[in-house]
């Protein structure tokens, strides 16, 4: 495989994009629940950081996609499938990337009806996903 036909610079800075947002929910991970729905900028702020973080994945899956010339992803879900049948995202991360797009989709389309117990427990217990995405996105590039 031609490792040339990926931007991997363009990765990099997806990349990036993640690790920056996740030292910010870092932060507001920190905020104990009452304190944290308190102020709303703490709940927008996290929900949008979240949104971003997911949509840049997306991005990169996409780009991979792309320049393998694979299937092209009829939903986002899809994206993520595509991916786990390459062997490049195991099973186990590829459901969980899955409940995030579900979530990125509730926050796009029905902002309504995100509840702020569902924006906290993502804090608190699953941003080490996108660390594992990271990790598998990297190992991947380097074996081409």
């Amino acid at each position: 495989m031609n490792n040339g036909i990926f931007d991997k610079e363009k990765i990099r800075l997806k990349i990036q994009l993640i690790e920056d947002n996740l030292r910010k929910l870092e932060m507001l991970k920190k905020i104990e629940f009452d304190v944290f729905i308190t102020d709303f900028r703490n709940v927008e702020t996290a929900k949008h950081l979240l949104q971003v973080s997911i949509e840049a994945m997306l991005d990169i899956a996409n780009h991979i996609i792309a320049r393998l010339r694979l299937k092209t992803p009829v939903t986002s879900r899809d994206s993520f499938l595509t991916l786990q049948e390459e062997s490049i995202l195991d099973k186990k991360s590829t459901n969980k990337y899955i409940l995030m797009t579900k979530f990125r989709n509730r926050i796009v389309h029905l902002y309504y009806d995100v509840a702020i117990e569902d924006v906290y427990e993502i804090l608190k217990n699953d941003l080490d996903d996108f660390r594992k995405y990271i990790q598998q996105i990297v190992l991947f590039l380097k074996t081409i």
